[in-house]
């Protein structure tokens, strides 16, 4: 089988099977690869050329981005050996590969301790604010995902997305109910339509609205750090890892919500330590 028919083949799926940025991200890539190995038999590709592909394409790109071009490339030629050559050896599937493109470089975020965020928002007296900073550090909301929310995607203590991330057709976000109720009169007071923004922000005022209420309890604060607390602060509460995976930060996979917990200070553990057993 040819690559550029492979990569017609395996588009056809992923049409009926992923959705959003998902689909994007494997048209992106696959196209690109078409063009430099359109008219090759697939089983002629070797790792070494994988590699320089690889390279080229993702120059100067983060590792999570070489990660993600490696991984669908490698999906890529996984599908064509499971459904149309058998035989195909993988040229992704190589520790070298691996090594360059998927294993990411360690990062340590910054996780704030949960008095200094309730203290943020606590001060927060603009009401639309407030509500914001919280569905975010309560609900674990990416901050383009508070910026699309309408009346109509609010129920109780359930909040639609209708366009998540993730490419899933529907994902649910689910917070406290003094947040839900305080959300509900605030849509009330203005008066909203169930279409309508409920924070009519552009993505650059909202960020800096975080980073305004960062500097006003004295940290560098960013609106993915909120997230992240929402993850952090449930996972050492006790809440199972499922829960802050699949519910609070809606991952795919453990590994990645893994990576947003943040390093426990001295301070942190002799906190949880003497609330357990003092």
């Amino acid at each position: 089988m040819k690559i550029s028919e492979a990569v017609q083949f395996y588009l056809q799926y992923k049409k009926a099977n992923a959705k959003g940025n998902s689909l994007k991200n494997y048209r992106y890539i696959l196209q690109k690869f078409e063009n430099s190995f359109g008219e090759r038999e697939i089983d002629t590709i070797t790792t070494e050329e994988i590699i320089s592909f690889l390279t080229g394409l993702t120059q100067n790109n983060k590792q999570n981005t070489k990660r993600s071009r490696y991984s669908s490339l490698k999906a890529f030629f996984n599908f064509i050996s499971y459904t149309a050559q058998p035989d195909l050896k993988n040229p992704c599937d190589s520790p070298v590969t691996r090594k360059l493109f998927y294993n990411p470089k360690p990062h340590q975020w910054t996780v704030f301790d949960k008095d200094i965020i309730d203290e943020a928002i606590f001060r927060t007296t603009n009401t639309r604010n407030r509500l914001m900073l919280e569905l975010m550090a309560r609900g674990g909301m990416r901050i383009s995902e508070v910026l699309g929310l309408q009346p109509a995607d609010v129920e109780n203590r359930k909040l639609l997305l209708r366009t998540p991330k993730s490419g899933r057709e529907l994902e649910f976000v689910f917070i406290p109910q003094k947040l839900s109720t305080r959300l509900s009169y605030y849509i009330k007071d203005k008066d909203m339509k169930v279409a309508q923004r409920i924070f009519p922000l552009s993505y650059s005022g909202a960020r800096k609205m975080v980073v305004k209420v960062g500097e006003m309890v004295g940290i560098k604060l960013r609106p993915h750090d909120l997230r992240r607390h929402a993850a952090t602060y449930a996972s050492r509460a006790g809440t199972p890892l499922e829960i802050v995976s699949k519910v609070i930060l809606r991952h795919s996979d453990l590994s990645t919500t893994q990576q947003y917990l943040g390093k426990v200070s001295d301070y942190e553990a002799i906190r949880w330590i003497e609330n357990r057993h003092g």
